[in-house]
């Protein structure tokens, strides 16, 4: 074998060593790559009026969660937000709810905010989601229950809703599926290492109850033509397009205050 041909199968021997150690990363770090959790000293406190501060207990951790309970609420809202942040950022619009007189239920995931833990795995995630649901549905037992997932926890969310079937389902800015964003967005890696495919695509058919799916066309994040797909897939769920609006922002805009609180009135 000439010189020049051994450098060249060397240098193949590098690439190829340097992309399976980048595959290994990958595979045992995706939850620093999907989960940007913000800590919370436990020590402190959220001075909310009419906001209890809770916990539920999981195994191995407890969740820190904020409930607004209202004097006699038509329901309740059960909020699972994004991957990013933590109770602080997220428990925002409470006037909202006030005046679409529902109670508001949101929890942190483990590592994030206040509550203890962390995140292993997706099947992990969704038994934590069911036991926070398990404590709180049968408070409002009679009333309306309502399921909200935004960004990353629309996958949540809709996995929940196809096994508790709540009176309805809000999707925000949400993915076909996270295995199909990682393609998206890096299509040099094998879906194969991908350790949560978070299948919302395959949920939404099993969820019976009416959906509304939410997105702002100029969301850079997770593109419209996601929420559109999954609109495509369950020809029977609503879709309200927030013009102008990103991903960060779209629950600034009036035309998701009011789309969402008409939806809820007509519950």
């Amino acid at each position: 074998m000439s010189r020049a041909r051994r450098l060249a199968w060397q240098i193949a021997a590098l690439a190829v060593a340097a992309y399976l150690a980048l595959l290994t990363m990958v595979y045992f770090r995706q939850e620093s790559l999907i989960f940007h959790p913000v800590p919370l000293a436990a020590d402190f406190h959220f001075s909310l009026p009419g906001v209890r501060e809770e916990t539920v207990a999981v195994a191995g951790a407890e969740m820190s969660a904020l409930h607004l309970r209202l004097p006699h609420p038509d329901g309740v809202v059960f909020f699972l937000h994004g991957n990013s942040g933590n109770l602080q950022s997220w428990f925002t619009s409470v006037d909202f709810y006030r005046r679409t007189n529902f109670d508001l239920f949101i929890l942190d995931y483990r590592g994030y905010g206040k509550s203890t833990g962390t995140i292993e795995s997706e099947a992990q995630l969704h038994a934590d989601v069911r036991a926070a649901w398990d404590r709180i549905a049968p408070q409002y037992a009679g009333g309306k229950r309502v399921i909200y997932g935004r960004s990353l926890g629309t996958g949540l969310a809709a996995r929940l809703a196809a096994e508790v079937q709540p009176d309805l389902t809000v999707l925000v800015s949400p993915y076909a599926s996270l295995a199909e964003m990682g393609k998206l967005r890096f299509p040099w890696l094998p879906q194969f290492i991908n350790r949560y495919s978070m299948r919302t695509d395959l949920w939404l058919p099993l969820i019976k109850r009416p959906v509304l799916i939410m997105h702002g066309d100029r969301d850079d994040l997770i593109p419209l033509q996601q929420g559109e797909r999954l609109k495509q897939i369950r020809g029977a769920s609503d879709l309200l397009v927030v013009k102008g609006a990103g991903h960060n922002d779209i629950h600034q805009f009036p035309a998701y205050l009011d789309g969402l609180a008409e939806r809820l009135r007509r519950l």
